[in-house]
């Protein structure tokens, strides 16, 4: 982490030093002692077990053990100034016992030397900034983490902070200013603040004009992507105006090479007019100080120097753990763009300022199916696109357009309504991102939400307007042709009835209440014969109301219940359809709609097949409907998973064709037994266009596809004489009947089986 500094020198330059190590009982040998507080036994004896035997800096380990922090305070009482390293418990006795135990070392026994590691066994749990700061602490580990090796190696650099802290601290000549400058350095969490600081001491000590700079290299290792290029943090003199730029960007060239050199060897050097210290840190993190002297420094002031290098490796490394956490605090380590944190704090404090906000909004965007494509591509390929994503909206607006990543797949911006314009934010997904060698077109939908004030005259809060974009983002969700929506006051009750609905269903689902299984006939018009039914799913609410499957269905599927719900239809379906064979109905077919998400589903195959065994039912009387638009999303996919169902004896049929926008040569790959006439060109069917009109049409090209059709939708007598007169036998709709209960049905039959039509 820092310079190490020859022992040899040092006795030579300071006076006479303290010892600060003890006798162990083995004949006078030096040792560092490490108190171990911690309330559980099996921790004292994990971390015996992982210290044994081990040496730090050529000396070995004396542990003393106290369970509580009281036991702790009286050793520390005792034995304190002997103590170099405190491996410290956060949650004992109480969930503040080890800090409150922090501040009476520092503040009423003042023990200021020895070093402190929090440990703790809750990964969630971490002090304050103020309090790491304020109480001097080395560091803090889960106790997962501290396996041997890192235990030995956080040992060994807080023992060797010990060391250096006491030798400073029994310096006679010179090492006030040190001490002085370092307690102002590690005050200073910004990098920038702290490398300024670093060069203004040194120069004072040195008593030089302030001239020189510090360069770094991955001070942000903990983000990807990181440019390992050294960066100019801080400056003085002449190099001020350089602070945050590349090295490779000053004009003098030498002063580049002799930062290189120093780079190169990982060593201090010290030139005729130049002296340049290299830090070594944690995680490949590396700081080089630069520092433009007149002469050659002479052997007092190289070891001052040498002494001081030390605690600006210390406090580097206190500067290094303050960016983390600041930074895991308030930004998304993937692409680096704020976090949900910090945005709200900008828009907040943007809304608070006295700029006119009217006319700003807040853009919530969510990338459409970006969990398939993260399992098909894997999660690296995933990460990859979400930084693409990333770098693209963000050059796709100015800088006053605030942009961050929520959570996922989820973006926000906020700015100007004039600058997002659904169209604007559109137009950046219109190309593909390439990530990995993969080209993925990525398509969005995005929910507006604009700043109004209230009749108060007061804006809303971050956090206000962040819920209405994501009311708007969900209603235009629901349907798969909208792409955007802005939100309104009608919204929200819409949102609340929403999800009122869902819990309701979803305890439908859970207690089996209310849910049930309707069949419709489907008859030969010219037999007489009753061909099949199609099970249709109806909800009873708490309230006794029947609630629409064009109101609940949608809501199934933006959800995902629709999959458990379609598996239970096809449970009922097929139990039925047993019920129905044992009563003598032999040649029934029943029919059961699959919903794209679940017959995207993984297993969905395999629930066909294991349903199939468990209830008996025969699997070429079972129907699966599909729709057209499912149909052609990924054909060659879509076959497969059919071809999969069909050899399983399953008989598939295409619902709503003539709806979409499907192309003959793509249906034609596809394995389809039969096709559904939809009930919208029944409904428009008269004998003006019957002979010329769509549903003609689809009886051509069915019947040289050698598919049967069935046509939805049959009111009236006149509409099934002119579905018979263009050739199709086989109708569904009220006129033969409307949907019925399984008992219901049963009536229905036995009518039906006395007068067969109607």
């Amino acid at each position: 982490m820092s310079i190490p500094v020859p022992r040899d020198d040092l006795i030579d330059f300071l006076d006479d030093l303290d010892e600060d190590g003890r006798d162990d009982g083995r004949g006078g040998q030096l040792v560092w002692t490490v108190l171990i507080v911690d309330d559980d036994d099996e921790v004292h004896h994990a971390t015996m077990f992982a210290l044994q035997n081990a040496s730090v800096l050529d000396r070995p380990l004396r542990l003393l053990h106290a369970r509580s922090a009281g036991e702790a305070r009286s050793i520390l009482e005792a034995q304190g100034p002997e103590i170099a390293v405190v491996l410290l418990d956060v949650v004992m006795e109480t969930p503040e016992a080890g800090l409150d135990l922090v501040a009476v070392i520092r503040r009423e026994l003042h023990l200021t030397e020895l070093r402190i590691i929090l440990r703790t066994g809750q990964p969630g749990y971490a002090p304050e900034l103020s309090v790491v700061r304020d109480y001097d602490i080395n560091d803090y580990k889960t106790k997962a983490e501290l396996t041997h090796v890192r235990l030995v190696t956080a040992l060994t650099a807080a023992i060797r902070s010990f060391e250096q802290i006491r030798t400073i601290s029994a310096s006679r000549r010179g090492l006030d200013m040190i001490v002085k400058s370092a307690s102002e350095l590690f005050g200073r969490r910004a990098l920038a603040s702290f490398a300024e600081g670093v060069l203004t001491q040194i120069a004072a000590l040195l008593k030089l004009e302030p001239e020189g700079l510090i360069c770094v290299r991955n001070s942000v290792s903990f983000v990807r992507d990181i440019d390992s290029s050294l960066t100019i943090a801080g400056a003085a003199g002449r190099f001020r105006a350089h602070v945050d730029r590349p090295l490779s960007d000053l004009a003098e060239r030498d002063i580049i090479t002799t930062i290189s050199r120093c780079v190169e060897s990982r060593q201090s050097l010290y030139d005729d007019h130049a002296t340049v210290l290299y830090l070594s840190g944690e995680a490949g993190r590396a700081a080089i100080v630069y520092l433009a002297t007149e002469s050659p420094l002479d052997p007092v002031d190289r070891r001052l120097l040498e002494v001081f290098a030390v605690n600006i490796g210390v406090g580097f490394e206190n500067v290094g753990l303050f960016e983390r956490l600041n930074f895991f605090a308030y930004f998304d380590p993937l692409t680096r763009l704020p976090n949900r944190v910090r945005f709200i704090e900008e828009v907040d404090q943007f809304l608070n300022s006295p700029v006119v906000a009217s006319d700003y909004g807040v853009a919530l965007l969510d990338i459409a199916g970006f969990s398939e494509v993260n399992n098909a591509l894997g999660q690296r390929t995933g990460d990859a696109l979400l930084m693409a994503v990333a770098r693209r909206l963000k050059g796709a607006f100015p800088e006053g357009v605030r942009l961050a990543r929520l959570v996922g797949d989820s973006f926000v911006l906020f700015g100007p309504l004039t600058i997002l314009q659904p169209q604007a934010l559109l137009k950046v997904f219109d190309a593909p991102f390439h990530a990995r060698g993969h080209g993925v077109p990525l398509r969005i939908r995005a929910g507006f939400a604009p700043v109004i004030s209230n009749a108060e005259g007061m804006l809303p809060r971050t956090s206000d307007l962040l819920r209405d974009a994501a009311v708007a983002l969900g209603q235009a969700k629901l349907d798969p042709a909208v792409r955007y929506c802005a939100y309104s006051a009608q919204m929200a009750g819409q949102a609340r009835k929403r999800v009122a609905m869902l819990n309701e269903l979803r305890a439908a689902i859970d207690f089996q209440r209310g849910l049930t299984v309707h069949y419709q006939p489907q008859v030969d018009a010219v037999s007489h014969e009753l061909r099949g039914v199609e099970a249709l799913i109806r909800w009873r609410n708490e309230r006794g109301e029947m609630v629409s499957p064009q109101d609940f269905i949608p809501l199934a599927e933006y959800t995902g219940l629709i999959g458990e719900i379609g598996a239970w239809v096809f449970r009922q379906a097929c139990n039925q359809l047993v019920r129905w064979r044992q009563a003598g109905e032999d040649s029934l077919i029943v029919a059961v709609n699959v919903s794209a998400l679940q017959f995207r589903q993984e297993g969905f195959v395999d629930m066909i097949r294991s349903t199939l065994a468990a209830s008996g039912a025969p699997a070429d009387r079972i129907e699966l409907e599909i729709t057209e638009s499912v149909a052609m999303e990924e054909v060659d996919k879509v076959a497969a998973q059919l071809r999969a169902l069909k050899s399983l004896g399953i008989r598939i049929a295409l619902d709503d064709f003539g709806c979409g926008f499907s192309s003959l040569s793509s249906l034609s790959r596809l394995p389809i037994d039969r096709v559904k006439v939809d009930r919208c060109f029944v409904a428009e069917l008269d004998p003006d266009n019957a002979g010329s009109g769509i549903v003609h049409t689809i009886l051509k090209l069915a019947e040289g596809s050698g598919m049967s059709v069935v046509a939805e939708g049959v009111e009236t007598i006149e509409q099934a004489d002119l579905l018979q007169q263009l050739g199709c036998r086989e109708m569904q709709g009220f006129l033969y009947g409307r949907p019925m209960a399984a008992d219901e049905f049963d009536i229905w039959l036995g009518h039906f089986h006395e007068e067969p039509m109607v």
